[in-house]
């Protein structure tokens, strides 16, 4: 499984190749317009699995006030899904709210699992003697 990181990295060399951003970032605008999320007060970050301890450490680091909203997002979008109805217009996510509020502490979780993974399998041999 791709982590967060490597997404992140790939998503930069993509929009720093004109080539490549003038095709992705359109399929990008119009999969965000397509998949719905929006439209029952979901941001994209919501979307991301809450299974993994990455994930886990990332939404015990967030602010009070942001994980009472994604909580409410959450309630929110279940409420809408039992019902098979969508949010009105105008309590719908705009594209310019859709902003990445846990991105950033998913990578700093992932940096560190990364190196507690490399510190944790460090193998230590003594100095030969003289």
């Amino acid at each position: 499984m791709a982590t967060l990181t490597s997404v992140v990295k790939v998503t930069d060399f993509i929009l720093k190749t004109p080539v490549l951003a003038k095709a992705f970032v359109p399929l990008g605008k119009l999969f965000c317009e397509y998949a719905g999320y929006r439209q029952m007060g979901l941001r994209f970050d919501d979307l991301i699995a809450e299974e993994s301890d990455v994930m886990q450490t990332a939404i015990r680091r967030l602010p009070p006030s942001e994980s009472y909203a994604r909580n409410f997002r959450m309630l929110t979008a279940h409420q809408c899904s039992f019902t098979h109805h969508l949010l009105p217009a105008s309590k719908q996510l705009k594209a310019e709210d859709d902003i990445p509020y846990l991105t950033p502490y998913i990578l700093e979780a992932e940096a560190e699992a990364a190196e507690r993974e490399l510190l944790d399998n460090i193998v230590v041999t003594p100095k030969a003697a003289k």
